[in-house]
C-alpha cells in the first residue's frame, strides 16, 4: 500500500472487521484481526505451517495458500472481512470469472461477479479468456460479507 491510498490505510487500521492483504506473489499474505489471545491458533488452524507475527506492521504473516481458506474462516468466525488485493484496472471480466471457484479475482468486477454462474445485465460473451495489454497494478479492496447462507462482496 503507498501512502497515498487513504481509504486503503483507513481500513487496514481499523479494528472491528478483519483485512486479509493479498501482496504480489511472491510475498506472503498480511492478516490483521480483532484482538483476541487464540488468534495465532485460529490462523494456523490445522495447518503445518505457524503463521509469523510481523512487528513492523502488527499483523500475521501467513502463506498465500491460505487464501480461500482464510476467507471462509473469518467469514465463520466474524461474518465478514475485507480483502485487500492487486488489481489491474484494464482487465476485463470474462465467463472464466463467472464459473470460478473460490474468492481469489483479479478481474475487473473484482469479485462482484466471480462464481456467480453468469452475473445479472446483458453480456454478450466473447470467448472465455481475452487478450489485451495489462495497465499497473494497483491494489484495491472488498468487503465480504455473510447474507443468509452466502457471502456477499462489495467493492
Amino acid at each position: 500500500m503507498e501512502a497515498r491510498d487513504h481509504r486503503l490505510i483507513a481500513i487496514w487500521n481499523q479494528q472491528r472487521i478483519p483485512v486479509i492483504f493479498r501482496r504480489q506473489r511472491p510475498q506472503p499474505m498480511l492478516v490483521r484481526l480483532p484482538y483476541a489471545i487464540d488468534n495465532r491458533v485460529w490462523l494456523r488452524d490445522k495447518g503445518r505451517r505457524h503463521p509469523h507475527w510481523n512487528t513492523g506492521y502488527k499483523c500475521w504473516e501467513t502463506p498465500t495458500s491460505w487464501f480461500d481458506a482464510l476467507v471462509h474462516r473469518s467469514l465463520a468466525r466474524f461474518g465478514n472481512v475485507y480483502v485487500i488485493q492487486p488489481h489491474r484496472q484494464l482487465q476485463k471480466c470474462a465467463p472464466a470469472c463467472w464459473n470460478a471457484v473460490g474468492f481469489d479475482c483479479e478481474c475487473s468486477c473484482m469479485g462482484k461477479n466471480h462464481g456467480s454462474g453468469l452475473p445479472e445485465g446483458c453480456w454478450r460473451e466473447i470467448s472465455e479468456t481475452f487478450a489485451f495489454k495489462w495497465g499497473p497494478r494497483e491494489y484495491a479492496c472488498r468487503l465480504i460479507t455473510v447474507t443468509g447462507n452466502r457471502s456477499r462482496q462489495s467493492r
